[in-house]
This record gives structure tokens, C-alpha cells and sequence, in this order.
């Protein structure tokens, strides 16, 4: 998985599928929401998404009310995220 930042906006390449992908993300965000309140994210190639990457997002938004934008290049990803009802959280649209 490969990581792209931009102000407040973070590429994600790769599918997003170890421990260690959630720590290289939320280094990634916890740095991108010191001086900004809303983050786009945006998946290209992922078909999955891991549970730890989830919650944290869900503390984002819910908790630290950061508005997350995402864009998602992948259909299944896009299905996966309204089964579990999170794409008005996330604000998820396919890309």
C-alpha cells in the first residue's frame, strides 16, 4: 500500500489489509487534522478495508468532528461501506 499526501487530502494505493497499514494511515491523517478540520480521502485500488481503519475513521468524524470526504474507485469497497451503513458518515461516493 502506498500513501500519497496533499494538504488535506490523502491518496490511498494498494489494498489497505494489515496492522500496519492502519499505523501508516492514521500517521498519516493524525498529522493531516492537526490544521485541517476536513480530509478528503480518496481509495483507488483497494477492495477491502480493514475494521481498525474503520473505527478509526468513525472517531473522526463522531468524536473529533472531522468531516471525512471519500472517494472510491472500487464498486465492492463502495457496497461494503453501505453495508454497513457508513456512507453518509464518510460522505463516500465512487470516484
Amino acid at each position: 500500500m502506498e500513501l500519497e499526501v496533499s494538504s488535506n487530502t490523502l491518496v490511498i494505493k494498494g489494498n489497505i489489509k494489515s496492522i500496519n497499514d492502519f499505523q501508516n494511515i492514521k500517521q498519516k491523517v493524525d498529522t493531516m487534522i492537526v490544521s485541517n478540520r476536513l480530509i478528503y480521502i480518496n481509495i483507488t485500488d483497494s477492495l477491502s478495508i480493514t475494521s481498525s481503519v474503520i473505527g478509526y475513521f468513525n472517531k473522526l468524524v463522531l468524536k473529533d468532528n472531522i468531516d471525512i470526504y471519500m472517494n472510491v474507485k472500487n464498486e465492492q469497497l463502495l457496497h461494503l461501506l453501505d453495508d454497513l451503513n457508513l456512507i453518509s458518515t464518510f460522505k463516500a461516493k465512487r470516484s
